[in-house]
């Protein structure tokens, strides 16, 4: 390698998303990159010139493994949708001249569906305008909506998070159901795609019965089908756990949040902000059925929750950062790493590389024969699928019993 190295990190936030800077960075310096900068808060940040040099934050072997253990985005992140490439080509000229300035060989961007928006405009450029960068999109999203790959660095960690605090929210109300009954609704995230929703269902074992519905927003939602399953469980136990993903739908497409009047902010890729679904149909369980009924959001603690962060999920999040560099230094462009699962048992992977065209701006839903027929739970192949995710643990390095995180002691 040449020149130089420069990479983003885009949209939500994961466990993880920082394994992946951290693969990035250590692959770029074994590959001989003079330089890896980090792009603060994304491409919106390159815009205003917002980068640093990596080697001024990233001083050790210990700091790329506490990198590796540390939440959210290290760099910051955005949600900026850039404009089509005939449309304003002047934001376009003003992101290669601080490319080149930089002499930047590689552009890696980690990020979801939206995120690979950007590295296919910026590759369509290059190639229209005749530069020579490379740009090379890292998967990351805890909803695993991306597709091509198997599965989405994140999602693991997240799932993880989703079965073990259900499980515990399970064991919550259990302890309080003497002659009372009490529903349960558990929001999750996910938007359109169940995934997460999905995993809940991971908290059923020996010890636990797991929860007893799981509503995804790959099936259609029917408010007066979901009251009567609740009642006629409440006939047999005292306590009814539900889980749903913030996303669900009625059949006209409204999304339930909607009804309860959750939506009031639209991202600049058109994303609605869902939050309220549990809220409005445990108020609906209260004033129909009459029992006691509370809603309960993992909001972004699903994403933040680096603590019980999965070993598998930490190890592929590293490597498709690295994988995205080497694929960059050898030549490709306007592409993204996957994930390929090679066995199930014992379970490995290897990864990929896939045009961005055919991923960016894409959704990969839940499999329909993965979600039971009436559309109240997952099935085994669902569960098999994500159980090998969520395996191992990876240890914080701890400082007076709480985690270290590596933090950016100074900007530019």
């Amino acid at each position: 390698m040449k020149g130089n190295v420069i990479v983003g990190q885009s949209g939500g936030p994961t466990a993880v998303i920082n394994s992946s800077l951290a693969g990035v960075y250590r692959t770029a310096i074994d590959r001989g990159a003079k330089k890896v900068y980090g792009m603060l808060y994304g491409i919106q940040g390159l815009l205003d010139e917002q980068y640093v040099d990596l080697s001024k934050h990233i001083k050790s072997d210990l700091d790329v493994e506490i990198l590796k253990r540390t939440p959210s985005a290290f760099l910051g992140t955005c949600r900026y949708k850039l404009p089509d490439i005939h449309a304003n080509q002047e934001i376009y000229e003003r992101i290669f001249a601080i490319l080149k300035q930089l002499n930047i060989e590689c552009f890696i961007y980690i990020g979801g569906n939206d995120s690979m928006d950007t590295i296919k405009k910026l590759s369509d450029y290059a190639i229209l305008t005749g530069h020579t960068q490379k740009f090379v999109g890292v998967p990351k999203t805890i909803d695993n909506d991306l597709a091509l790959t198997d599965h989405t660095p994140g999602y693991g960690s997240a799932a993880k998070y989703i079965a073990t605090s259900t499980k515990e929210v399970i064991r919550d109300g259990l302890g309080f159901s003497y002659k009372k009954k009490l529903v349960t609704i558990i929001e999750i995230m996910g938007r359109n795609a169940g995934w997460l929703t999905g995993a809940a269902a991971l908290s059923r074992g020996e010890d636990c019965d797991g929860p007893d519905l799981i509503y995804l927003p790959e099936v259609a939602f029917e408010i007066d089908k979901f009251m009567a399953r609740v009642k006629k469980l409440l006939e047999k136990k005292d306590v009814v756990v539900v889980a749903v993903s913030e996303g669900i739908r009625d059949k006209e497409g409204r999304y339930v949040s909607e009804q309860g009047g959750g939506v009031d902010y639209v991202d600049a890729f058109g994303h609605k902000q869902l939050t309220g679904t549990a809220s409005y149909l445990a108020n609906a369980v209260n004033q129909e059925i009459g029992c006691k009924a509370r809603a309960v959001e993992f909001s972004t603690l699903q994403r933040s929750a680096a603590h019980l962060a999965s070993r598998v999920d930490v190890n592929e999040a590293f490597m498709v950062g690295g994988a995205a560099v080497k694929a960059a230094d050898e030549g490709d462009s306007g592409k993204m790493v996957v994930i390929d699962r090679v066995s199930d048992d014992p379970y490995q992977t290897a990864t990929g590389i896939y045009d961005v065209h055919k991923i960016a701006n894409g959704e990969k839903l839940v499999p329909r024969e993965w979600i039971t027929r009436d559309g109240t739970y997952v099935t085994e192949e669902f569960i098999d699928y994500v159980r090998p995710l969520i395996q191992g643990d990876s240890p914080s390095v701890m400082v007076d019993g709480i985690p270290r995180h590596l933090y950016m002691s100074s900007k530019k």
